[in-house]
């Protein structure tokens, strides 16, 4: 975890398993509540807006003029084919 500000306070309400958990975890690695809390969100965060920078991207590939799709159907039967004797060869785009 890098630190670029000082750290402000934050206060989340959790289920008492999960408080049960961070208390073991942390007893475990010998790391405080707060250390494993943070890390937890900062990961939970790179994550999210990962993934919300590859769905804008996407949007816009799919957006384009030129872009091709496949039928949900066909890709869906292709992949339920997978190691089955009914295997096919990928779908072609419409």
């Amino acid at each position: 975890m890098s630190h670029t500000s000082p750290a402000v306070t934050l206060s989340v309400r959790v289920p008492p398993e999960v408080r049960e958990q961070l208390d073991n975890l942390s007893q475990a690695t010998g790391r405080t509540r707060s250390f494993l809390t943070a890390e937890a969100i900062e990961s939970y965060l790179a994550t999210q807006s990962w993934q919300v920078e590859a769905i804008k991207k996407a949007v816009i590939k799919a957006d384009d003029k030129d872009a091709k799709f496949i039928d949900h159907n066909k890709i869906a039967n292709w992949v339920d084919g997978w190691d089955t004797e009914r295997e096919m060869n990928q779908p072609n785009e419409n």
